[in-house]
């Protein structure tokens, strides 16, 4: 089995070693960067990222977009900053998760795992198609076609695009798609789902993703 592979960006050296100890004990490969200018050469070879927001360069939320385009890996973003501003800043700027120090290790280890799991069970592969109206969604090849155009999705906009097919017609809440998607029910905000579905909405013209003000949202059947 293939070791995966995670990257630790943190500029507190003493956190750091820590971390990348008990990274290490839980059976991860780790690569280290303590600065922003380190972190592109490392990035295309992990599987998830663990990103300190403070480097010594400035805020990392300005260059995750950037490196997202290397490779488009979960990221969880350390920080000290605590307002929901801050927190919907660092979810708009490409993190999948968002943790304020100081944290417990249990739970950075629990969110890493729940961020590496696999988000199509086998059950669902056994059928490789969703399709709905004209949008056709690979779960094998994770492609997406729509009108006979291909679509391309990072991981996350795919995971939730596929499941809102899988289950056109019915309505979830935010916080019922955080678990679905994302993985675990106490999401730091609800405003990543806004966000993810706006992306959809900008990519797929054609395909109706509902909002149920007040209640959330659903892929009606077209």
């Amino acid at each position: 089995m293939t070791q995966t592979t995670l990257l630790l960006v943190e500029d507190d050296a003493n956190l750091a070693d820590g971390l990348l100890a008990s990274l290490e004990q839980n059976g991860y490969k780790c690569l280290y960067a303590d600065c922003a200018g380190k972190v592109e050469a490392l990035w295309a070879d992990a599987d998830l990222v663990v990103l300190d927001r403070q480097l010594p360069e400035g805020d990392s939320m300005d260059w995750l977009p950037t490196w997202k385009k290397i490779k488009d890996v979960p990221v969880i973003m350390l920080t000290a900053m605590v307002s929901v501003r801050d927190r919907v800043g660092g979810l708009d700027s490409g993190a999948t998760d968002y943790m304020t120090k100081p944290f417990a290790e249990a739970e950075l280890l629990a969110r890493i795992r729940v961020h590496l799991r696999k988000p199509v069970s086998e059950e669902d592969v056994d059928s490789d198609d969703i399709v709905v109206g004209t949008l056709r969604i690979n779960l094998s090849t994770r492609g997406v076609i729509c009108s006979q155009s291909e679509v391309i999705l990072t991981r996350t906009e795919f995971d939730l695009l596929a499941f809102l097919a899988r289950n056109a017609g019915r309505v979830f809440t935010r916080d019922e798609l955080l678990d679905q998607v994302w993985g675990y029910n106490h999401y730091p905000t609800t405003r990543t789902v806004d966000t993810h579905v706006l992306q959809l909405r900008q990519k797929l013209p054609e395909i109706d993703i509902e909002t149920l003000r007040g209640v959330g949202y659903r892929m009606k059947v077209q």
